[in-house]
């Protein structure tokens, strides 16, 4: 824009106004918001117009060729500046990121591929490109009472999101080892989650609106040597069973409100519902941000057609393709993180017949 004004000035019968000095300052300017390259290319573009102007009115002479000197030290030094701000910009991230990449270690780990009568598989997909981790967790452990998963969302963003995040899976981690009853755990991470969310009010008083309307949804299963799967669903979208290239949703007999609204809606005892989950069938756990995915016409993931859709192949490789599939429904943006596990039934244990109303 300020070259277009020096040339439109020098065009113009105002051209007695000398432009040198600012069309110098030029490659100092674009330096502040573009690379080497566009500093370049800012450079070339004001002597190209002093050279032009010096043609046409004829005013070659010591004034012009200081401009020139002038335009072409500070060119240099702009381009110097601006390819070492590069590289130390390009540093801190490349930091920042290892830092994200060992936080995720901790709090989200990779799941072994398998587990008891279980082969499994995890994907987390960050809706900030760079970003590592968010509010979205998931975690898959071996107890005495069989194979048990979480997958969650917190609905808070930043720092404090992650916070709450770890404070469900730690209090998950060890009670999913102690406590025989899969609603018992889940009250666990309930129990954690108010603590963590009154840690973080003590800090900061001033963020507490904010904090009363932070909740976390959350899915726990259980697979043990029976033939069945136990959920419990706190307002997390239901999972899928996929049994003979049919994707079924496993929607809960008694909806509960998410973790963090006891307080405001009447919370009923939770139950664990069973359902039948045999040998070669698939569950896929996932967060809101796989289902509520939208292509640019708005159009939302078709997360059930799309699983049918996804050929036989190992629980990794499954989840692979979903993932590519999902990229190229939103043309490479994701609106909100995304977390999937996928869990497939080994050919070991014992029948058992599920009770309740989801028996079949």
């Amino acid at each position: 824009m300020i070259i277009l004004i020096a040339l439109g000035i020098e065009l113009s019968p105002a051209h007695a106004v000398i432009t040198g000095p600012i069309l110098a300052a030029i490659p100092a300017l674009a330096s502040l918001t573009m690379g080497p390259k566009g500093t370049l290319s800012a450079a070339a573009a004001a002597f190209a117009v002093t050279v032009i102007t010096a043609t046409l009115h004829h005013t070659w002479g010591g004034q012009v060729y200081s401009n020139l000197i002038s335009l072409l030290v500070v060119s240099a030094a702009s381009v110097t500046m601006s390819n070492a701000m590069r590289t130390r910009r390009q540093s801190e991230l490349n930091q920042v990121r290892r830092v994200a990449e060992a936080a995720q270690r901790v709090l989200l780990r990779p799941v072994p591929p398998q587990l008891g009568p279980v082969q499994m598989a995890s994907k987390y997909l960050a809706a900030e490109t760079g970003a590592q981790i968010g509010g979205d967790l998931y975690e898959a452990v071996h107890t005495r009472y069989g194979v048990r998963m979480i997958v969650g969302d917190v609905r808070g963003k930043g720092l404090p999101a992650v916070r709450l995040a770890a404070a469900v899976l730690g209090a998950f981690r060890e009670a999913a080892h102690y406590d025989e009853d899969l609603a018992e755990v889940v009250s666990h991470c309930a129990a954690a989650l108010k603590r963590e969310r009154a840690a973080l009010h003590a800090v900061d008083q001033a963020e507490d609106d904010n904090l009363t309307e932070d909740f976390v949804t959350v899915l726990v299963a259980q697979v043990s040597d029976a033939f069945v799967v136990q959920v419990v669903n706190r307002g997390h979208p239901p999972p899928l069973v996929v049994r003979e290239g049919k994707a079924r949703a496993l929607h809960p007999a008694c909806p509960l409100p998410p973790l963090g609204l006891e307080d405001f809606i009447a919370v009923a005892p939770a139950q664990a519902d069973s359902y039948p989950f045999t040998p070669g069938d698939r569950l896929l756990l996932h967060t809101d941000g796989v289902v509520e995915a939208r292509s640019p016409d708005g159009e939302f993931f078709p997360l059930s057609k799309t699983t049918e859709s996804v050929y036989p192949c190992s629980p990794s490789e499954f989840l692979e393709q979903l993932h590519q599939k999902l990229l190229r429904h939103t043309h490479g943006y994701l609106a909100d993180d995304a977390a999937m596990l996928l869990v497939e039934r080994l050919n070991e244990g014992r029948e058992s017949r599920p009770q309740g109303p989801h028996a079949l």
